[in-house]
C-alpha cells in the first residue's frame, strides 16, 4: 500500500520524461576527472558564467558552453606526418582522435581503451611494485537527450608496502574493490562502471548508473567524496534559474557486518539532497542532507524507506517523526570568486552536536563536525597555465560513525567523504602547471590524525560504533589517541599522448613520512607509467 502511494509520482514523471518538447545539448558525463590535468576548473568559476561548480562529476554538454573540450582537443592536435590514407589513420588514432567511432545522425559511439602499465620502486623499503590494467571504455548518445556510458577494468597489482598494508587491514583496493590473491603478495581484481543520462529539457537531467559523485569545491569533499568504490545510484538534477538542486537515490554495502555467501554483504541506503544556489555571480552556497539507513534492522527488513523518497522534504524531522535510528547528517557548502581567478571556498559538516556543549567549552564527545577552507588560482602571476591549490580540511572524532556500526557514513569498507575518516587535521597544496600536452603537478600532504590503542575507540575509525570502547565522555580533542603525524611529498610529469581520452606517460615519485610513538615509517618511490588518466586513485592517506 505504501508503494501505491508513489504511483502518481511515477506517473507524472514519466508523462514528464515522455512529453517534453524542449530539446537539449546530449547530456554525456564528462570523461576526466583527474585534478592534475587540465580541467574545466579554471572556466566555471569565471563570475557571471551561473555555473554549479560544486556538483561533480560535471555535464560536458555544460562545460562545452564555457569551453568546448573538442575544440580544446582540436588545438592540441598533431599533423599527421604520413602521407598515405593507412599511415594518416593510424596517426591519428595514436595522437589525435578516438580509436573506434560510429557517427551517423542522432548516433555517436566511441569505443577506447582503458589502461594502467605502471612499474615502480620504493627505495626505503626496498619494494618494487606494478599495475597492471587493461580494459576498456565506450561512451555516447542517441539523439540529443540521451547518453550512456560504460567502463570495465581488469587489474593484477603489486603496492608500495604502506599501501598494501591498509589492503590487508580493510580487505580493499582503495576505491577499486575486493580483491583476490596473486602470484604471492600480489592482488588480482576487477570493477565496472557505467550510466545512463536522459535529459528531457534544460531543467531537468536525470541518470542512473554505478559510479561516484562528488559534493563540493575542493579536492577533499567532507559531504560526499569520490574516493571509495563505485555504488548503484539515481540521481535527479533540476536547475532552474540560479539553483541547482540534486536528489541522489543510493545503495551501499558494509562489508565489516557479518554476512554470507548466500545473501553477500549487508546492504544500506542513502539519500541525498543538495541545493546550491548562485547568490551573485561571484557568491555561491550549498545546502546539504543525507540519511543513512541498514536494509534490515532488529525490527525487520526495511528495505527502502519510502518516507526518503520525497525530492523536497527535511529528512532530519522525517527521522524524527519515525522515532527512527538511521544516522543523518547536514552540510553547507560556499565559495566565492575574487577578481577572476582566484575563489575561495569552504565546507561544514554537521553531524551530531548541541550548541549548549559547544559554546561550554569542554569537548563533549558527541560535538561531531568537520569544516574545510581553500582557495584556487588559476593562471598566478599572469603565468598562463599555472595553478595553485591550497586546502585545511578537520574534523573532530566520532564525526561520521554512529551508534549502530552498520550505519556508518561509509561503503565498501572506505569513508564517504574524507579517506581518513575522522579525528584529523590535514593540509593538501598543489602546484600544476599546464602547457599544450605537458602538464606537470606537484602535491604536498601534511596531516595529523589520532589512531586506536589499547582496544579503545579514539574516533577515527567511522565504521566502529560511537559507544565502543570510547575512552571519555569530555576532553575529547582532534589528534587523540595514538598521535600520528604524516608528511607526503609527489611531484608528477605527464605528457598527453592522446587527449581524446587521455592517454598520459607519466613519471614521478613520491616520499612519505609518517611517524608516532610506536615508530617511523618512510616511503620514497618513483614510477613510470602508461596510463588513461581518467579519474584520481587517492593514496595520499
Amino acid at each position: 500500500m505504501r508503494i501505491r502511494l508513489y504511483q502518481p509520482v511515477v506517473l507524472l514523471l514519466l508523462y514528464v520524461l515522455l512529453n517534453s518538447l524542449s530539446l537539449s545539448a546530449q547530456p554525456l558525463i564528462q570523461r576526466s576527472q583527474d585534478p592534475d590535468l587540465y580541467t574545466p576548473d579554471r572556466f566555471v568559476y569565471k563570475p557571471g558564467n551561473n555555473f554549479h561548480p560544486s556538483v561533480r562529476p560535471y555535464l560536458k554538454s555544460e562545460t562545452d558552453l564555457l569551453q568546448s573540450e573538442d575544440s580544446l582537443i582540436t588545438s592540441l592536435s598533431y599533423a599527421s606526418r604520413w602521407k598515405s590514407k593507412v599511415g594518416d589513420w593510424v596517426w591519428r588514432k595514436i595522437f589525435n582522435e578516438d580509436l573506434l567511432v560510429v557517427d551517423i545522425p542522432d548516433f555517436h559511439l566511441a569505443v577506447n581503451p582503458l589502461l594502467r602499465m605502471e612499474v615502480g620502486q620504493d627505495f626505503e623499503e626496498s619494494n618494487h611494485f606494478y599495475t597492471n590494467t587493461r580494459g576498456f571504455m565506450a561512451d555516447g548518445h542517441i539523439g540529443k537527450q540521451f547518453a550512456f556510458a560504460t567502463r570495465f577494468y581488469e587489474n593484477q597489482a603489486q603496492f608500495p608496502l604502506y599501501i598494501d598494508s591498509e589492503i590487508r587491514r580493510t580487505g580493499v583496493i582503495p576505491g577499486q574493490g575486493a580483491y583476490k590473491n596473486f602470484k604471492g603478495d600480489g592482488f588480482d581484481f576487477s570493477r565496472s562502471e557505467g550510466y545512463i543520462s536522459y535529459t528531457p529539457s534544460k531543467y531537468f537531467n536525470f541518470q542512473f548508473g554505478h559510479g561516484r559523485n562528488f559534493f563540493g569545491d575542493g579536492y577533499r569533499s567532507l559531504l560526499l567524496g569520490d574516493a571509495h568504490f563505485p555504488y548503484p545510484y539515481l540521481k535527479i538534477e533540476t536547475k532552474i534559474w540560479r539553483i541547482h538542486y540534486t536528489n541522489l537515490y543510493a545503495e551501499f554495502m558494509d562489508r565489516e557486518a557479518e554476512h554470507s555467501s548466500n545473501l553477500g554483504y549487508h546492504k544500506k541506503y542513502g539519500t541525498f539532497h543538495y541545493l546550491t544556489m548562485n547568490v551573485t555571480n561571484r557568491l555561491r552556497v550549498g545546502l546539504f542532507e543525507a540519511i543513512i539507513w541498514q536494509a534490515k534492522d532488529s525490527t525487520g527488513y526495511r528495505g527502502f524507506d519510502f518516507n526518503y523518497l520525497n525530492p523536497v522534504i527535511f529528512y532530519r524531522p522525517t527521522e524524527f517523526s519515525l522515532g527512527s535510528p538511521d544516522n543523518a547528517l547536514l552540510g553547507f557548502n560556499a565559495s566565492y570568486t575574487l577578481w577572476k581567478n582566484t575563489t575561495l571556498y569552504m565546507q561544514i559538516l554537521l553531524d551530531e552536536f548541541k550548541l549548549k556543549e559547544v559554546t561550554s567549552g569542554d569537548d563533549w564527545w558527541a560535538n561531531k563536525y568537520g569544516i574545510q577552507f581553500g582557495v584556487k588560482s588559476f593562471d598566478v602571476f599572469k603565468v598562463k597555465g599555472l595553478d595553485l591549490q591550497g586546502e585545511l580540511n578537520r574534523v573532530r572524532p566520532y564525526t561520521y560513525s554512529h551508534w549502530d556500526p552498520i550505519q556508518n557514513y561509509g561503503h565498501y569498507s572506505q569513508p564517504l567523504a574524507h579517506p581518513l575518516g575522522a579525528n584529523f587535521t590535514e593540509f593538501v597544496g598543489f602546484v600544476r602547471y599546464h602547457v599544450g600536452r605537458l602538464h606537470l603537478s606537484y602535491q604536498l600532504q601534511l596531516a595529523t590524525y589520532g589512531a586506536d590503542t589499547s582496544n579503545y575507540n579514539f574516533g577515527g575509525n567511522i565504521f566502529k560504533g560511537y559507544n565502543d570502547n570510547r575512552p571519555y565522555d569530555y576532553g575529547v580533542t582532534v589528534g587523540q589517541g595514538l598521535k600520528t603525524q604524516l608528511m607526503r611529498h609527489e611531484v608528477r610529469v605527464a605528457w598527453m599522448v592522446n587527449p581524446a581520452y587521455n592517454l598520459t606517460i607519466n613519471i614521478g615519485g613520491y616520499y612519505r613520512h609518517q611517524t608516532n610513538d610506536i615508530g617511523t615509517r618512510n616511503t620514497s618511490v618513483l614510477y613510470l607509467g602508461l596510463t588513461t588518466s581518467l579519474e584520481r586513485l587517492y593514496y595520499d592517506f
